[in-house]
């Protein structure tokens, strides 16, 4: 996306390691779902909704396309929600056909990232934890993933419930906010375009 420069590999990075994430949990997630059942522990419902998250992202990625990564953020993220974060100070720009444009540019610029960046990354194995923590009105799911290479990460994935469901807000991996990096990419080409908030929903949907 050449009118978004800056930053933006940072970002690109962050979105294919998470994919990879929740592609790598999916063999995991079932084997927690069996675990369980033997068990007969129930599985908390973030937790649940993140291991059929995870369903959906395997398929999305056999598929290959921006379309079908699209898909599943529709279905599986508060899109509107991480968009109104990013924007932050600015969204008082926002109105009416603008506000509608600019939420459909940050959805398909996550899109574009997830398949254009999603084969970097292999994964040896990858764990949901079962005991999501509650943090206000929002649930933390926390996941681990090994590398072929030796290296770990965690990921903390936020959580919160809507009207229509449960959809995912956020998600931190060493340390660093996916939405916090998203919003500082569009700072920074909003500076830039002395806040032309105008600009920067052209360069979302081009």
């Amino acid at each position: 996306m050449a009118p978004l420069p800056a930053f933006a590999m940072t970002l690109a990075m962050s979105l294919a390691m998470l994919l990879t994430m929740f592609l790598a949990m999916f063999p995991a997630a079932s084997q927690a779902r069996a675990g369980s059942a033997r068990a007969a522990v129930p599985v908390h419902p973030a937790v649940k909704y993140m291991q059929a998250t995870a369903t959906d992202l395997l398929r999305a990625q056999r598929k290959g396309t921006q379309k079908a990564f699209a898909d599943v953020l529709r279905r599986r993220a508060d899109v509107h929600a991480i968009a109104m974060y990013s924007i932050g100070r600015y969204r008082g720009q926002l109105s009416g056909q603008r506000k509608a444009l600019y939420v459909r540019g940050v959805h398909q610029f996550m899109a574009r990232y997830f398949a254009d960046q999603a084969r970097k990354y292999h994964v040896k194995k990858a764990i949901i934890e079962e005991t999501p923590r509650q943090q206000g009105e929002n649930w933390l799911v926390r996941s681990k993933v090994w590398l072929t290479n030796g290296s770990s990460y965690v990921a903390t994935w936020k959580l919160h419930k809507t009207r229509v469901g449960w959809r995912v807000l956020d998600v931190k991996v060493l340390g660093f906010s996916l939405s916090y990096l998203q919003r500082g990419l569009f700072y920074k080409y909003l500076q830039k375009k002395q806040g032309d908030v105008g600009a920067l929903v052209m360069a979302l949907n081009r």
